[in-house]
């Protein structure tokens, strides 16, 4: 046997050996994450497995998986002991927080309103008090006029003379103003492939918070959510979005930092529809909505991931404090990728109850949730009803 032919067998050895080697390391990746819904549904409140290694990848984003057994390995690397999974609040008690915390912080406003129709006699300047308190609220102008002239006719036209009955007609009226008949149901019921989420919003606002809560929301829905951290400008965004996950079962998807923020979405969608999950949930990077590049870079991340899965939903996160500000940003957000739902945080922080009408108006889209504090469960969906009645304290 000649040198040549030699060097040919060898080599040909080392290539199948090298290709089996690979086989095995993306098998067990994919396979640790295709896990991820057995396992959950068998840990639902009791034991379960947390994310392994550190999660940095390469350029195109690479998978944090759910940790496997103790005896397997995952990128070579040995797999920490399983830790105690948290359980997430239910909806149902989220909302009976909602009004708590509302009412809280909102009585300032429902009482000023409630005081000024109690009044023995409305006058002209006690109507113009009521629009001042309504302005103040956030709730832009047109729909203060709308409901201060609604007010005045109903009032006369009834013959309205007893408090009951105002803060009744009362309720009536904001609550028409705030649309309890839009579709605040989220899109996340799975179909041939996963619901994905795009969650997106400027710099400050809570946003990577949001979607490490929203996931929280959805596990305790019983749903499978896959995080995908696309906001690779900030290398604690990732790291942020794995705590979350990790407290709840949930793998995450990210890159190196600095990494393309489309390629990392579009690994996540990947990643999700191969391991079967319910949900997957995008996190973006915060961005000036007047920085223009950045914006655009926003409308690709949505186009490349439709390559793979509709976007069933865009949530906007905004900081309730703001006020009319926000209103410019939901504008400009909305243009570039269509947005589906707004998610209001620190609405319990500001007595400016008026922007969840303001921001419905200006979008004509619903505000879906709200954040109501610092808590892992403060996130909670909004309802009309519930919310109305925190204002009044009803």
């Amino acid at each position: 046997m000649d040198l040549t032919t030699l060097y040919l067998i060898i080599g040909g050895a080392v290539v199948v050996v090298a290709a089996v080697v690979v086989g095995l390391v993306v098998g067990t990746r994919r396979g640790a994450l295709g896990r991820g819904r057995r396992q959950r549904e068998l840990d639902r409140g009791g034991r379960a497995d947390t994310e392994a290694g550190d999660g940095s990848g390469g350029p195109t984003g690479t998978l944090a998986p759910e940790r496997p057994a103790e005896d397997e390995v995952v990128e070579a690397e040995l797999v920490e002991p399983t830790a105690t999974l948290e359980r997430p609040e239910t909806p149902e008690s989220r909302l009976v927080r909602l009004r708590r915390r509302l009412a809280g912080s909102q009585n300032a406003f429902g009482r000023g309103l409630l005081t000024l129709l109690s009044r023995d006699r409305l006058d002209e300047d006690t109507w113009e008090e009521f629009e001042n308190v309504l302005l103040s609220s956030d709730l832009g102008v047109k729909p203060t006029m709308e409901l201060v002239e609604r007010l005045r006719d109903r009032l006369r036209v009834e013959g309205v003379a007893d408090g009951t009955r105002a803060r009744a007609v009362l309720r009536e009226e904001l609550l028409a103003l705030v649309d309890p008949t839009m579709d605040r149901t989220l899109a996340v019921e799975r179909g041939e492939q996963p619901a994905v989420v795009m969650v997106v919003g400027v710099n400050g606002t809570g946003k990577t918070t949001t979607v490490g809560k929203l996931a929280r929301v959805l596990v305790a829905e019983d749903k499978d959510v896959l995080l995908g951290a696309a906001d690779t400008f900030r290398a604690a965004a990732a790291d942020q979005l794995e705590t979350w996950g990790g407290r709840v079962g949930v793998p995450v998807v990210r890159g190196d930092e600095g990494a393309d923020p489309a390629s990392v979405a579009f690994e996540s969608v990947r990643a999700g529809i191969e391991a079967e999950v319910d949900v997957v949930l995008i996190d973006t990077a915060g961005r000036l909505h007047t920085k223009t590049g950045l914006m655009d870079e926003l409308g690709k991340v949505k186009r490349v991931v439709e390559r793979q899965a509709p976007v069933t939903e865009v949530l906007l996160v905004l900081d309730a404090t703001t006020g009319q500000n926000g209103l410019i940003q939901a504008r400009i957000f909305a243009e570039v990728v269509a947005i589906t739902g707004i998610v209001l945080t620190k609405l319990d922080g500001s007595a400016k109850g008026g922007i969840v009408v303001a921001v419905q108006r200006e979008l004509g889209v619903p505000v879906k949730l709200v954040g109501l504090g610092e808590g892992v469960d403060d996130l909670a969906p909004f309802d009309a009803a519930t919310f109305v009645d925190a204002v009044l304290d009803a």
